[in-house]
């Protein structure tokens, strides 16, 4: 008899999913902050986000990183109002750590939120645009990463028990 196979875990590999598009495009728009701060012109700068458009299977970092910023703010968003109460109702214990996952949440929204001010004075002679922008992109990269990490590893457990509810 061949040996069993351990169930999936469907909404786990669907949250890693998500979570690896957002790894994948974060390293994009860090390297691009980088060469933006050392001086890149906006033609190279386009024809990098022109290539990272033609790639990106789920959304599309499309003129600069206020697409990625809204695609974060907009997935936190769903996970506060819809998945995290449906955790925190799966497993009433699971309470702290949605409550330590909602405030990071908060603490990356203000992240984004200095990303997109400083993206929006890009090119508008601005010379600090470049290297605040850079900053603010390398805080959000720290906390981000260690954030998606600890939400899979916290959530991984209690997701195997709800996949394939409706």
């Amino acid at each position: 008899m061949p040996p069993k196979s351990a169930p999936r875990n469907v909404l786990l590999e669907e949250l890693r999913w998500v979570h690896d598009k957002l790894r994948r495009d974060l390293a994009t728009v860090r390297q691009l902050a980088a060469e933006v701060e050392a001086g890149a012109g906006a033609g190279a700068v386009a024809a990098q986000l022109r290539t990272l458009q033609a790639k990106g299977p789920l959304w599309q970092l499309k003129v600069n990183c206020l697409t990625y910023c809204q695609f974060v703010h907009g997935h936190h968003g769903h996970e506060d109002e819809s998945f995290f109460p449906a955790i925190k109702r799966a497993d009433p214990s699971l309470a702290g750590v949605v409550k330590r996952l909602m405030a990071d949440h908060v603490k990356v929204s203000d992240l984004l939120d200095e990303i997109e001010a400083a993206a929006r004075y890009l090119g508008n002679g601005d010379a600090t645009a470049r290297t605040r922008l850079s900053a603010a992109q390398s805080a959000l990269s720290e906390h981000l990463l260690t954030h998606l990490a600890y939400e899979e590893d916290a959530l991984g457990p209690v997701l195997a028990t709800m996949s394939g509810r409706r």
